[in-house]
């Protein structure tokens, strides 16, 4: 049975722009909503993750400029939920993730992305050390798990948002 949050996005008009606040990658929202109408949250998360999985990197760059460096405030319509999300990573020390995110960013030439929703501060802190030892094309790996699992937390944020609503 088709729960009120998945009724709702699929007669949704604006479900295309609501679904680029879940992921910014081109492509990625047109994917998932030219799938509607879904029967339930399994066929939706089903649909986004393999619009995730069929990203080509650029579209994941773009999708990383969407997101704020980990442990500060991001901005626009995802920057709510990007709180919500690095909640508990922001108890940790702001100059000691913000030398390691720059020290990321100069390494790999992009934001370090992790899924941090109930991460500490020092479990985000030993993700992002640990991935600094990481190759390009191992951490390029590592970036598109994470970024899927955000789009897909992010997914279901939408749909709890959407079943209220109704």
């Amino acid at each position: 049975m088709t729960d009120d949050g998945v009724r709702a996005f699929n007669g949704a008009a604006d479900a295309r722009d609501r679904l680029r606040v879940c992921c910014a990658a081109p492509g990625w929202a047109d994917a998932v909503a030219a799938g509607r109408p879904y029967a339930d949250r399994v066929a939706v998360v089903g649909a986004a993750d393999r619009a995730s999985a069929g990203l080509d990197w650029p579209a994941v760059v773009v999708a990383l400029a969407d997101h704020p460096p980990i442990g500060r405030p991001g901005t626009g319509r995802s920057a709510a939920w990007s709180a919500t999300e690095q909640s508990a990573a922001a108890d940790g020390d702001p100059g000691e993730l913000a030398a390691a995110n720059e020290e990321y960013r100069r390494r790999f030439g992009h934001v370090f992305l992790v899924c941090a929703d109930g991460l500490g501060a020092g479990e985000v802190l030993a993700a992002l050390r640990e991935r600094l030892d990481n190759d390009p094309a191992t951490e390029r790996a590592v970036v598109r798990r994470e970024l899927a699992a955000i789009a897909r937390l992010r997914l279901g944020r939408l749909l709890d948002e959407l079943a209220v609503r109704r």
